[in-house]
């Protein structure tokens, strides 16, 4: 699951998957906007055909925390 939000971390914030790191912060570290958020959890919910709670998603702040939530959502 980490590789698969890098991946699209990567890709929609344009720079290298491989370099996202689970403790970096999604906008402060990674330089992603409100916008930016938005559309990754709508890929996400695209993805793996699920819904992302509102409150979860308030609560993201670090790449782990996105990776935690896809995990538990997943179960």
């Amino acid at each position: 699951m980490f590789e698969k939000v890098c991946n699209m971390l990567g890709e929609q914030l344009g720079i290298p998957a491989e370099s996202i790191r689970p403790e970096q912060e999604v906008v402060k570290d990674l330089g992603a906007d409100s916008l930016d958020v938005v559309e990754l959890m709508m890929a996400l919910e695209d993805e793996y055909g699920i819904t992302l709670p509102e409150t979860d998603v308030e609560n993201i702040k670090t790449v782990q925390d996105i990776v935690d939530m896809m995990n538990k959502l997943q179960k």
